[in-house]
């Protein structure tokens, strides 16, 4: 026994002996924080693997998750559609001919619209065809495969009125719009891209029927122009007052 310094009593301490390093001490308790931590985790089943690992210890691979959100689509899909009024097929509204296209890649590929937020008006730049004829011209897509085209609906020069694709199903019509609008596509005699007083009555009477049917106002009627800038139709691009007093007839009061 020696006393130190300031008087008080102290151990001699023994030849040869040192106190461990601070920094071992601190490692030794971070290591035994770690065992318990991971103990825990594995007794609760959730391994240190991963988040694939997870996912298969509830029978969930990456492709469990696809599927999941696939089927979330479809159901978001057919919500939307539930919100329409109208049947996908109006084979019941007088003054509507229902002549479906077959289902194929380039005209009617049978996938579901995501909804209807726009009905969109083109006319067909062929002048002096017929509906049907422009009608029949999608339909034999299926066998040319020369480009991807169709349409909803198809209005001839005398207003007859073809329904061409379901309206729960995309037309290959308005660009990166087709999978949230409704296409009609208008006939006319000449190179002006004017339409007949019964094309442009049937065109008014239908834009209704399908905006009341879904819901839209005069913002929800476009051109094929407003989507893409293409002059179509080209009588209402080059005739703005003419496309105004269009929309001002359809939602005529």
């Amino acid at each position: 026994m020696r006393r130190s310094a300031a008087g008080g009593a102290r151990l001699k301490q023994p030849t040869g002996v040192r106190p461990a390093p601070a920094f071992i001490i601190v490692a030794a308790i971070v290591l035994i924080a770690f065992i318990i931590i991971a103990g825990w985790l594995v007794r609760s089943g959730t391994a240190l693997s991963g988040p694939e690992s997870a996912a298969a210890d509830n029978g969930m691979t990456d492709d469990g998750f696809d599927s999941i959100f696939a089927d979330a689509e479809a159901r978001a899909i057919a919500q939307a559609a539930d919100h329409s009024q109208l049947p996908s097929v109006l084979e019941d509204v007088e003054g509507i001919t229902v002549d479906l296209i077959p289902l194929n890649e380039y005209s009617r590929p049978g996938v579901p619209l995501e909804g209807v937020n726009a009905i969109v008006i083109h006319y067909t730049a062929n002048p002096g065809s017929t509906a049907q004829q422009n009608r029949n011209y999608f339909a034999s897509l299926a066998d040319s495969g020369e480009t991807s085209a169709s349409s909803h609906f198809v209005i001839g020069l005398e207003g007859e009125i073809i329904q061409c694709v379901p309206l729960d199903e995309k037309s290959y019509c308005s660009n990166n719009r087709n999978s949230d609008t409704i296409s009609i596509e208008c006939c006319h005699p000449d190179a002006s891209g004017a339409f007949t007083d019964a094309t442009m009555q049937s065109l008014i009477w239908l834009t209704r029927y399908l905006a009341e049917g879904y819901g839209l106002d005069s913002d929800g009627v476009i051109r094929h122009y407003d989507v893409t800038g293409k002059l179509c139709p080209l009588y209402f691009v080059e005739h703005e007052d003419e496309w105004e007093s269009f929309k001002e007839a359809v939602f005529e009061k």
